[in-house]
């Protein structure tokens, strides 16, 4: 088991490597008039040559954390992210030869980047599973769900590419802002990742008692606590005390660790905002303009449409058809109202908004790309702030 998982960490460290070189040589495309890849030079070859090659070598970290594991390595929140950037990676390969566009590749594999440096950030040892997850359910729910998700994320990308190329950055305006905004959501992530990073490396604990249902329990921090479980007490001498307790309705387990961790994120997220757009002295989405001058906006468009049309009924299996089957089985209902449930529903019916407002509406370029992107934000929510601060039955995600 130990060399198994010696194996799988190697070959997710591999991946992360080859996708990051990948990037560059995306990046080493920009310049080309050509969206043909066949048109284009060493450089676009290379890039997605590295991509599959990541992609494989992150199915190896996959099979071989299975094969130690004896389940899908989806159970947790370091599992199902790293599994969701490969989902997204595997989405954006289908899609490039679909479409022979390598500009994808400089957006797209950055946020998978992001998403396996945001796993590493949870636990990533192996344990058993809670009853409720002893199922082939687990396999085929979520495995789909995220399947749904990657290729839902292509559409995001499209879209950001789509607003980034369009809108004018010479003026202040509404789109500007709602624009830099998006791409300011993006550095809070960056940030949660910097930030754990460095506290990690100083192996920064934190210890502190609570009630919760009518017991005292303990939570550790990993961050310096900004903000405390509610009533809770800290125990670990000579660190931080925190400034404030966490909201009484973040009750789950863990909520204040959790809330504590989200407001590190926005703290460190916006420090890095804040340092690009001083050495640089223009807004991000500015910055990133000049990079995409060659883009047709109608293909990109089109890929955003696309990626919709296909992720949106692999997402309605998984998160909603195979959620119910399992539900009824785990707790009995097809459906409560727990948080996760709730979010699924909201992510579906704005998917079948987009496409009724697509197809009926005529709602194409600039407003089918900021529906992209806030569909993104939807579904990172859910990742997020419904796993990191809300409590449900899926708390133990």
């Amino acid at each position: 088991m130990e060399s198994l998982l010696n194996t799988s960490s190697t070959m997710l460290f591999i991946a992360f490597i080859l996708y990051l070189v990948a990037t560059l040589f995306f990046g080493a495309t920009i310049r080309d008039k050509h969206v043909d890849h066949k048109k284009q030079g060493f450089a676009g070859k290379l890039a997605i040559s590295l991509t599959i090659l990541g992609f494989l070598a992150q199915l190896v970290y996959f099979i071989t954390r299975w094969m130690a594991s004896g389940h899908a390595p989806v159970s947790n929140m370091f599992e199902f992210v790293t599994f969701l950037g490969m989902c997204l990676v595997l989405a954006f390969i289908i899609i490039y030869f679909m479409y022979k566009l390598s500009i994808l590749g400089l957006f797209a594999l950055p946020i998978a980047l992001i998403f396996i440096a945001y796993a590493s950030m949870f636990p990533t040892e192996i344990a058993p599973l809670v009853p409720s997850l002893q199922s082939h359910w687990l396999h085929i729910h979520v495995t789909t769900v995220a399947l749904g998700q990657g290729i839902l994320f292509i559409s995001f990308v499209a879209g950001l590419i789509y607003l980034i190329h369009g809108i004018d950055q010479s003026k202040r305006s509404g789109r500007t802002i709602s624009l830099e905004v998006v791409l300011y959501t993006i550095f809070l992530v960056i940030g949660f990742i910097v930030v754990s990073s460095v506290f990690n490396a100083m192996n920064y604990s934190a210890t502190f008692e609570y009630p919760l249902n009518g017991k005292t329990v303990t939570t550790e921090y990993t961050l310096p606590a900004i903000a405390a479980p509610n009533e809770g007490v800290l125990i670990t001498e000579d660190v931080m005390n925190p400034l404030f307790e966490t909201p009484a309705w973040m009750h789950g387990a863990d909520a204040g660790s959790k809330f504590n961790t989200v407001i590190w994120s926005f703290i460190a997220g916006t420090l890095l905002y804040g340092l690009v757009r001083l050495i640089f002295r223009k807004r991000v989405g500015a910055l990133l303009q000049p990079l995409l001058k060659n883009v047709k906006p109608d293909l990109v468009d089109e890929i955003n449409y696309r990626s919709v049309a296909i992720g949106f009924p692999v997402f309605t299996l998984g998160g909603l058809i195979f959620a119910s089957i399992w539900a009824e089985i785990a707790w009995g209902r097809f459906w409560g109202w727990d948080p996760k449930e709730v979010w699924a529903l909201v992510t579906w019916f704005f998917y079948a908004a987009y496409l009724h407002l697509r197809l009926s509406r005529g709602w194409h370029g600039e407003k089918s790309a900021w529906l992209a992107v806030i569909g993104f934000g939807i579904i990172m929510f859910n990742l997020i702030v419904v796993n990191l601060v809300l409590a449900g039955l899926h708390s133990y995600a």
